[in-house]
């Protein structure tokens, strides 16, 4: 599996490709950045420009993008969720799956504790990944390290999800099968108690009165 790692930001966008399963490569680390002086909608054009030529270069099975919570400052926030908006708009519109992973979720899945630091972080996507120095700046990083997240956790749940999926399209035939059963067994019953009243009446000469026909005057 192929993976695009965004790590959303309005200034900085950390972007990472990483490739593998539980000894994954990383193909490819950048970070998009945009200037400040212009305004958000021309920001947001350059982030999309970015990112559409990044996925139309590494043709990537999915696109995970860093779930944005709410921050101290609201204008940060703001910005971080247009460009993971962006970022998930121009996933969509080339077919390709998104998927949204926490901070939390993020860093336990890299260091195995939902509190590490950005610095434990780095460290961890260096030695997973092989790297002789660590990707720079952070946001790349972060990148890669979402990238890496969803390889590692992404799979599992998309591996239940499929199975859900085919339990749930198995299910209607399963039913089907259990109402035809059900009616089979309805329908011995039925004929069973038939045949044991017809036995009995036999047996004590009892007959079934004929119908009587209407007469007319």
């Amino acid at each position: 599996m192929r993976v695009l790692g965004v790590d959303p930001g309005l200034t900085r966008c950390g972007v990472a490709v990483v490739e593998g399963s539980r000894s994954p490569m990383l193909l490819h680390v950048s970070v998009v950045r945009t200037d400040a002086d212009l305004d958000t909608p021309r920001r947001l054009v350059t982030i999309e420009a970015e990112l559409d030529a990044l996925m139309e270069r590494w043709l990537p099975d999915v696109v995970a993008v860093e779930r944005v919570f709410a921050q101290n400052n609201l204008n940060t926030v703001i910005g971080t969720a247009q460009a993971a908006g962006t970022a998930m708009m121009v996933g969509a519109r080339r077919g390709i799956p998104v998927a949204e992973h926490t901070p939390s979720e993020i860093k336990a899945a890299i260091t195995g504790s939902g509190r590490a630091d950005k610095a434990q972080i780095t460290t961890m996507v260096t030695r997973i990944l092989s790297l002789d120095a660590p990707p720079r700046p952070a946001d790349a990083a972060d990148a890669a390290a979402l990238a890496i997240c969803h390889l590692w956790r992404g799979a599992t749940k998309n591996r239940i999800t499929e199975a859900v999926a085919a339990r749930g399209r198995q299910r209607p035939d399963l039913e089907a099968r259990a109402q035809e059963i059900a009616e089979r067994q309805r329908r011995a019953v039925s004929q069973a108690r038939a045949k044991a009243t017809a036995s009995t009446n036999a047996r004590t000469g009892i007959r079934k009165p004929a119908s009587r026909g209407r007469t007319t005057t």
